[in-house]
C-alpha cells in the first residue's frame, strides 16, 4: 500500500478516537449538569425583590463575595455573567441570574423569584414595565402606519 493510504487510515483512526472521547465527556458533563440543576431547584426559595439595575459583568467586577470568585472555575472567570442589582426588603444585593431568566426581566420591575443562594433560578414579574417583543417592521409597513 502507498504511504498516503496509511496516513489516511491513521488520521481517520485518530479522528474516530477523538469523537468517541468527546461523546463520553459530553455525556458525563450533561449528567453532572442535570444533577446540579436538580439541586438548585430543590434548594430554591421564593423571594420578592425590586430590580434596580441589570448588567453583564465579569465576576470580579460584580460585587459578589470573594468566596464566589474563589470557587468559580478559571475558564468561567473570563466570561461575563448576567448580574442583577436588587433591593429585597431593606437590603441591596447583587445576584447572579440564569441566562434565560435574564432575557425576560427589565430594570425597575418588582419580581417574585425563586432564588438558590445568590442564583436566580426563575422569576415572574409582579409590577413594572413589561418586556415587549422587538418587532422589526418593513419600510412598507412603516409607510402604511403613517398613512393611518
Amino acid at each position: 500500500m502507498s504511504t498516503w493510504l496509511w496516513i489516511l487510515i491513521i488520521v481517520l483512526a485518530v479522528a474516530l478516537v477523538v469523537l468517541i472521547v468527546m461523546v463520553i465527556l459530553g455525556k458525563r458533563s450533561r449528567d453532572k449538569m442535570e444533577v446540579q440543576q436538580h439541586e438548585l431547584e430543590k434548594n430554591a426559595q421564593p423571594i420578592s425583590f425590586y430590580i434596580i439595575d441589570m448588567k453583564r459583568l465579569h465576576i470580579k467586577d460584580a460585587g459578589l463575595p470573594k468566596v464566589v470568585y474563589d470557587n468559580t472555575p478559571k475558564i468561567a472567570r473570563l466570561g461575563k455573567m448576567p448580574i442583577l442589582k436588587v433591593k429585597a426588603g431593606n437590603r441591596v444585593m447583587n445576584l447572579v441570574c440564569d441566562a434565560e431568566v435574564y432575557k425576560t426581566l427589565l430594570p425597575k420591575q418588582e419580581v417574585r423569584a425563586m432564588v438558590a443562594g445568590i442564583y436566580v433560578v426563575s422569576a415572574k414579574r409582579v409590577r413594572g414595565p413589561q418586556l415587549e417583543a422587538n418587532k422589526k417592521k418593513s419600510k412598507s409597513a412603516n409607510f402604511l402606519d403613517k398613512l393611518r
